[in-house]
């Protein structure tokens, strides 16, 4: 491949990477896909792509030596691989930071340390099992690293169950489940000291996968402006480039715990792609890429809803309604509970 213009290296081909991919291609930005799966939809839309490890060095010389900086669809590429492309050219956001948030340990530890409220939470490493109180259950028990959509995660109703249970040879936390009123995430962009935000998203979970979105979430406007400082906050005490997620949980008394960092773009701002002025996946094309994010602006109400598994062949057939952008993400391998597309309305 001969470089001559400008490339942004993404790791990660799916839903994500490819619409990060279309975003770029908006801005004129030619972009290069590092994926380790055949079954990526972004390999379609990019310039380029490697299909390999991520622990293939020959291979990342070869990317690296192509691109002019690196970003990343999902924060779940190994830590070893991006410091590596770190040494050799600017990897977006930085992988520092990732070290912290694949962590769940380190990621609620850090917030805790910057005054910012979670759910209870201890390591399992540390802990006398036995003296957990029985008010602390029900509880989750969750893998420190590599767990999503529900994945590395054991719920326990009561204490005996607990201690009951046989751990595998893995590091976990245990977090005491709250009885929410709601679920919202804030979607913001940074690059160097400014940042923009879009307003919360109202979210709806099933088995932990997200299954639908809506924007204007039904929360009032100053918890809406809470959530988005609790976002500025942890941007800016990362130093964070590029566009990330916060999710929060909304107490029965309207007070906001922090769930989950991602930082990346996020299955809950799929929306502002159809709802507002700029996406989520522009923004942090913008971020990383140095040039002047837009402000969001929210032009329409909105529905995101998830689709998993086989749902995906009736809206193949289906007719889409007016108002209605039907996303099928190309992938050719259904599973159950795996993302294959998504439907947003707008109002």
């Amino acid at each position: 491949m001969n470089k001559k213009t400008f490339t942004l290296g993404i790791f990660g081909g799916g839903q994500l990477g490819k619409f990060l991919v279309q975003s770029a291609k908006k801005l004129n930005i030619r972009t290069f896909v590092f994926t380790d799966s055949v079954d990526s939809p972004a390999i379609y839309y990019c310039d380029d792509f490697i299909i390999s490890s991520y622990e293939n060095k020959k291979k990342l010389d070869f990317f690296i030596k192509n691109i002019d900086l690196a970003t990343f669809e999902f924060e779940n590429i190994p830590f070893k691989t991006l410091d590596y492309v770190e040494k050799k050219i600017n990897v977006s956001p930085k992988p520092t930071i990732i070290k912290i948030l694949q962590d769940r340990l380190k990621e609620k530890t850090f917030l805790n340390s910057i005054g910012i409220k979670t759910t209870e939470f201890y390591y399992l490493k540390k802990v006398d099992k036995k003296k957990l109180s029985n008010n602390f259950f029900p509880a989750l028990v969750k893998t420190i690293r590599l767990g999503y959509d529900g994945k590395g995660q054991v719920f326990f109703k009561n204490k005996n169950d607990f201690l009951k249970y046989s751990f595998k040879n893995k590091e976990y936390i245990i977090e005491k489940l709250i009885n929410f009123k709601k679920e919202i995430s804030v979607v913001i962009s940074r690059y160097k000291e400014k940042s923009v935000s879009f307003d919360a998203f109202e979210n709806l979970h099933k088995h932990q996968i997200l299954q639908k979105s809506h924007v204007p979430a039904n929360i009032s406007p100053k918890l809406n402006i809470q959530a988005k400082e609790i976002a500025k906050k942890i941007a800016d005490k990362l130093n964070y480039t590029g566009t990330m997620c916060v999710e929060f949980f909304v107490t029965k008394k309207n007070e906001l715990l922090v769930n989950e960092i991602a930082p990346r773009v996020h299955n809950s701002g799929h929306l502002t792609m159809n709802a507002h002025n700029v996406s989520q996946f522009e923004n942090h094309i913008r971020a990383v890429c140095n040039l002047k994010l837009k402000k969001p602006k929210r032009i329409h109400k909105a529905i995101m809803y998830n689709i998993l598994g086989n749902d995906i062949k009736k809206y193949r057939s289906k007719e889409i309604a007016m108002k209605e952008f039907f996303y099928d993400y190309g992938k050719k391998e259904i599973k159950n509970k795996r993302k294959m597309g998504h439907l947003t309305k707008i109002f």
